[in-house]
């Protein structure tokens, strides 16, 4: 495994051989599997579990939060007892282009390959390419 500096890392578990380049941040809970590539400025919040052989383009980020608010209806700051986290799963061989955004709840599948700064708002097959805002199928891959 190799980090790099400025890397804030705490509670979750790096696969083997993985690398994770500068200015990444992955939180308690989250799972990065064998033999993947995290590029810089990246955003692993909790419930984010990726598969072996993984790419990770700069500036990805998900979301594990669906309706996230800062206070309550009374007033009050939220704590972590005031929501719930939703997973999502980037499954064996995908890659993700950089800038992507990929919201809560969603499964991108063996693969497949998300094209630079596409938002995922649904589940991506595998062996296809998806792009644009939301993602849409471009095409199978080729293998």
């Amino acid at each position: 495994m190799r980090i790099f500096n400025f890397v804030n890392a705490y509670g979750c578990e790096i696969g083997d051989n993985s690398k994770i380049g500068a200015f990444v941040e992955i939180q308690k809970g989250a799972f990065i599997g064998k033999n993947c590539k995290i590029s810089s400025h990246t955003f692993i919040c909790e419930g984010v579990h990726i598969e072996d052989n993984v790419f990770v383009g700069h500036n990805v980020t998900f979301i594990n939060d669906m309706f996230p608010r800062a206070a309550n209806p009374d007033g009050s700051l939220q704590t972590e007892a005031d929501w719930v986290c939703v997973e999502t799963f980037i499954k064996k061989g995908a890659s993700l282009g950089s800038s992507v955004t990929i919201l809560g709840g969603v499964t991108v599948g063996e693969n497949a390959i998300v094209g630079a700064g596409s938002v995922v708002t649904k589940d991506v097959p595998a062996n296809t390419i998806v792009a644009g805002n939301p993602a849409k199928i471009i095409r199978k891959t080729d293998n």
